[in-house]
């Protein structure tokens, strides 16, 4: 039930929600008319992206689908390289840091930089032909978070929606957190509901593809996250190893994070007998002197036979170029790995191959 401060809220909101849904209905409208022209390339492209605000799990679904493409494909996962505080095309390299290319690619580029390349330029369009200059054997290309780019026309799109919070349920900015109308889900060749709870029953299922209301050549995939073991955020400085098994009822463990929605993060470590303490902080923060020292107080206040700091596996990326975390600290935060897995399908389709043959296609 809305209370009163709710509806003032919401009365406030919906005129710039209107505002905001014709803007972006005016600006689709010409890129399907033609008048703004989509860009084709001769390289195959796929698209992982949302219509909605941040939270949908996106850069593990990039890693997951570049991790097993790449024994197929010379791939390059393109980025605009969200808060870097460089320009234009950047390549990341073993020198690369989060300022350079931003936080999410530097954390693909740690985990796969060996298998492919990892690029950044706020102009797709560009971004992709440099990567041909540069790469002529390329065969495709990922862009991350590139739903709303329409410049480029993808081969392949790839919309990620949260299982919790539904493009189908949520409403255009201010008001809700779609970046375009739900409709624009039509322009996806695939959709994968996220973050799902393990153990969905076939009636969920049904009920959220219903919901989704899919054009006949729209595959529709159910994923959810998978966490491993915790990892020393510096590895050099750790001193020994901790398993969240071995932490008691008498332990303790900060939770350290910058990201949108932190509440499954929280969750998974709800589950466990240790005491658990939140720190949060807004998406791709970047931590300032007195935030350390902040969190270094914290940490020094709470009580436990043992106390760790966990933090995110970006913010983790970003933490370990932090030029202010005191080196007291470094031995007691750790970061845990995230994974996805997919949830079998009823009609047996799985994921990749769909992905190769509308690629091949």
């Amino acid at each position: 039930m809305q209370t009163n401060k709710d509806k003032i809220i919401t009365y406030l909101l919906t005129p710039l929600s209107w505002v905001y849904g014709a803007v972006t209905w005016v600006r689709n409208k010409l890129f399907d008319i033609g008048v703004f022209k989509e860009e084709h390339f001769d390289i195959p492209t796929v698209c992982v992206g949302n219509i909605t605000v941040g939270g949908t799990g996106k850069t593990p679904h990039v890693e997951y689908i570049a991790n097993i493409l790449s024994n197929e494909y010379n791939i390059a996962v393109l980025s605009r390289g969200y808060k870097r505080k460089t320009k234009g095309f950047v390549l990341a390299n073993s020198k690369s840091t989060p300022e350079q290319i931003g936080d999410e690619p530097m954390q693909i580029f740690q985990k796969l930089g060996t298998q492919l390349k990892v690029a950044v330029c706020e102009n797709r369009s560009e971004g992709i032909k440099q990567l041909q200059k540069n790469f002529p054997n390329l065969d495709l290309i990922l862009l991350d978070d590139a739903f709303q780019h329409r410049w480029v026309k993808p081969k392949v799109s790839v919309l990620l929606t949260d299982f919790s919070r539904p493009f189908y349920n949520d409403k255009l900015l201010p008001l809700g957190r779609l970046r375009e109308s739900a409709h624009a889900a039509i322009r996806a060749d695939v959709v994968v509901v996220t973050k799902c709870p393990e153990n969905l029953t076939p009636l969920q299922y049904s009920l959220v593809r219903k919901q989704l209301d899919l054009m006949a050549y729209q595959k529709s995939f159910f994923s959810r996250y998978k966490y491993g073991s915790l990892l020393p955020v510096f590895p050099d400085e750790a001193k020994y190893e901790v398993s969240l098994s071995a932490l008691t009822a008498r332990d303790t463990v900060l939770l350290l994070t910058g990201i949108a929605h932190p509440r499954y993060f929280v969750r998974h470590f709800k589950q466990y007998p240790f005491a658990v303490k939140v720190d949060h902080y807004p998406d791709h923060h970047d931590f300032t002197r007195k935030d350390i020292a902040d969190i270094q107080t914290l940490f020094k206040r709470l009580k436990g036979e043992r106390k760790i700091i966990v933090t995110t596996e970006k913010d983790a990326v970003r933490l370990s170029f932090n030029p202010y975390f005191p080196r007291e600290l470094k031995p007691f935060i750790f970061y845990i790995p995230v994974t996805v897995g997919f949830e079998d399908n009823p009609d047996g389709s799985e994921l990749i191959p769909t992905l190769r043959s509308l690629i091949n296609a």
